[in-house]
């Protein structure tokens, strides 16, 4: 993800902070209207006050999907519940943190790049993320559903980087002592990625490209 460091008043507010962005990259002014902001990798209003070393993020509507590919030692998804990766994602490596001799139901979704999406002929997807903020959005959702469904564990791995039609994007599995419960979290956890992680994608199709979220 591109960056700088802004030179910015004590107690700036973020309003004033897209301002100077805005001055300084002007091309910005069409897409600031959609963004929301995030300060050190949370969400935050307009009117909240920076303080010095704040880390401020432009964050686009969300689509589902890569940006900086985490380091080798960081891309190894085996053992971990939340991962963004640029590497083929695992079925099993997901299932392998849910299991449990007290879950009597996993529920898994696995989704793919299809086809058809809002162009006929796609040929491939380009995944961008904020990827520390957006394994930190999983991991939240993740602790939300197994607070919400007590006796839950949930797993989450998405992809990030290019991938063809045909190639697994995200996987998540969800197990739970009963089946309702599984079935229930694991509906949950891709419906809540889809709205709040910071992964984007964009389709490249035999007619054009266009980025999903950003409307027209």
């Amino acid at each position: 993800m591109d960056s700088e460091t802004l030179d910015l008043p004590a107690g700036t507010t973020v309003s004033a902070a897209r301002s100077a962005l805005q001055t300084a990259h002007p091309a910005l002014a069409a897409l600031l209207p959609c963004v929301q902001v995030a300060v050190n990798r949370t969400l935050v209003g307009f009117e909240h006050r920076l303080s010095d070393g704040d880390e401020l993020a432009l964050i686009p509507p969300v689509a589902g999907g890569a940006g900086t590919a985490p380091s080798p030692s960081e891309a190894v998804g085996a053992g971990r519940k939340i991962a963004v990766l640029s590497e083929t994602l695992e079925l099993a490596a997901v299932l392998a943190c849910v299991e449990g001799p007290g879950q009597g139901a996993i529920v898994t979704f696995t989704g793919t790049v299809r086809r058809h999406g809002q162009q006929p002929n796609v040929a491939r997807l380009e995944y961008e993320a904020y990827v520390p903020m957006a394994e930190q959005v999983l991991a939240s959702i993740a602790d939300e559903l197994e607070r919400e469904y007590p006796g839950a564990r949930v797993a989450i791995h998405h992809r990030i980087g290019t991938l063809v039609v045909g190639e697994i994007a995200v996987v998540i599995a969800a197990s739970a002592p009963h089946r309702a419960e599984a079935f229930d979290a694991c509906r949950a956890a891709i419906e809540r990625l889809k709205q709040r992680a910071p992964i984007w994608k964009k389709e490249i199709g035999e007619d054009g490209a266009v980025w999903i979220g950003l409307g027209p």
